[in-house]
């Protein structure tokens, strides 16, 4: 938006933050909604608790300025905050509650904001920023690189500083941040998780200003309800598609998740816990920041809910008028009916086509398929001979691993553990190597099974052609 000067004067017109900063009162408005709402990051406080609050600021001020200053009540001054000519303030009233709420408005906190950046700091840090710079520019650059073998040098050369890193390290080089740096970066993670609260009340405040819209469209509206919905969604996805809602989204679900929120704990509570940051006396606040980030995201998906249940609320409205109409019609038709019952009329003077609608589906049609034409050949297949023997197809046998953990269990009957030695002098090998890898396997599935490298034992069996074969292998017990 271009800073000209008829979009300047519109601003100081219009905008509620203009306004606030330009207000006789603006000292008095600032510190106490930068006390009770800033500060604390708190939303809706009852109009009696702050009612309560502004006139102990008011009691106070009086005594030392006069009662001429602030001559109003402290109810009259929050209405006038709240007022549409102020705007500095949100009062509605909570689920549930029958006692009117405040809330800071967007353009309320904004104004407090740029406050806050006139007090001059003690400690104005810039390599965090500079840092948190480049690192954003090289993830524009990466992310958006399509060339695959590009990316592959980027991803090989981090690699590589990465590994010469831990090659340091393990060498006994351990680079750390002096103090310096730690509160810099700090500072620099505190302002940047204050203003991600008041991001979530500009988003709210957006959706407010949807819902507002579509209260007043309704109240007004007098075409179709087809009309009014495709307006009022087609708003409601523009908001959700821009940029600032597709962030907001992916934050939520960021924030949602509860490996982040675990996360997010565990750094802030070793943050906290160094020395430099615990110099700096850090508002303690600031390591539930994540969970006062849930609550704000709340409120904004609460309000998102508003609008959805003022489209159902409309919906149910307009059903129960159509219902009523609908009815209204049967009556008289009914009514006519019963008028023309003694006198009716020659001849047919009402046609239906039909008496139901006949419904036919798209997807209930076959989708056309080309018929299959079998080639049938008329010529005598002849009885082929094989060129090679078949007698080794049916001499193959099969181990029963059924039958060998039977065993192994009945030997464990009477006994801790057994030998596969002494298995095999009970049950001799019948099928040779194949049921001695069987045995194998089995003891590779049983957790229990040991193998014990250190001795050796040497199992014999005999083949069809009665000659003795041997296997050395560790010694293997099956415990029971």
């Amino acid at each position: 938006m271009p800073l000209d000067l008829d979009t300047l004067e519109r601003l100081k017109r219009a905008h509620p933050a203009w306004r606030l900063l330009t207000s006789d009162h603006a000292p008095l408005v600032i510190g106490f909604l930068h006390g009770r709402f800033a500060v604390p990051n708190a939303r809706g406080i009852a109009q009696s608790e702050l009612v309560s609050k502004l006139d102990d600021l008011l009691f106070h001020i009086r005594e030392t300025s006069g009662v001429e200053c602030y001559p109003r009540s402290s109810s009259d001054y929050l209405n006038e905050w709240a007022s549409d000519e102020k705007g500095w303030l949100r009062k509605y009233y909570p689920a549930g509650s029958d006692e009117p709420a405040y809330d800071l408005t967007s353009a309320a906190e904004k104004a407090i904001g740029w406050i806050e950046g006139l007090m001059q700091r003690a400690f104005v840090g810039t390599e965090s920023r500079l840092l948190t710079v480049v690192d954003l520019l090289r993830q524009l650059v990466e992310r958006t690189d399509a060339d695959p073998v590009r990316r592959i040098e980027e991803l090989e050369k981090r690699k590589t500083e990465l590994d010469a890193e831990i090659g340091r390290i393990r060498g006994g080089e351990l680079p750390l941040l002096d103090d310096t740096a730690i509160r810099e970066r700090f500072q620099h993670v505190a302002t940047t998780a204050r203003e991600l609260l008041a991001d979530f009340r500009e988003v709210e405040q957006n959706f407010r200003t949807l819902d507002r819209k579509t209260r007043e469209r309704i109240a007004l509206w007098d075409g179709s309800k087809g009309a009014l919905l495709e307006s009022i969604l087609g708003e409601r996805d523009a908001i959700a598609d821009s940029d600032q809602g597709k962030s907001f989204r992916a934050f939520w679900d960021f924030l949602m998740s509860p490996d982040r929120q675990d996360e997010l704990s565990v750094l802030l509570d070793a943050v906290f816990a160094l020395p430099p940051v615990r110099e700096l006396a850090p508002d303690q606040r600031l390591r539930r920041i994540h969970y006062e980030w849930l609550d704000a995201g709340g409120h904004t998906q609460r309000t998102v809910a508003m609008l959805s249940a003022q489209l159902r609320r409309f919906l149910d409205d307009q059903a129960q008028l159509e219902n009523r109409r609908i009815m209204h019609l049967l009556h008289e038709i009914e009514g006519k009916a019963l008028a023309i019952r003694a006198r009716l009329p020659k001849g047919a003077f009402m046609e239906i086509d039909e008496q139901g609608p006949t419904v036919e589906l798209p997807m209930d049609r076959p989708l056309f398929s080309f018929p299959l034409k079998p080639v049938i050949g008329d010529h005598v297949l002849d009885e082929g001979v094989p060129d090679f023997t078949t007698d080794p197809l049916f001499g193959q046998c099969t181990v029963d691993k059924t039958v060998l953990r039977a065993r192994i269990r009945h030997s464990l009957q009477d006994r801790e553990q057994v030998t596969l030695r002494a298995l095999l002098s009970e049950y001799p090998l019948e099928q040779g190597l194949a049921e001695l890898l069987g045995y194998l396997s089995l003891a590779g599935e049983d957790r229990k099974a040991m193998f014990d490298e250190s001795q050796e034992e040497t199992v014999s069996w005999s083949d069809g052609e009665e000659i003795t074969r041997t296997a050395r292998l560790p010694r293997i017990i099956f415990c029971r």
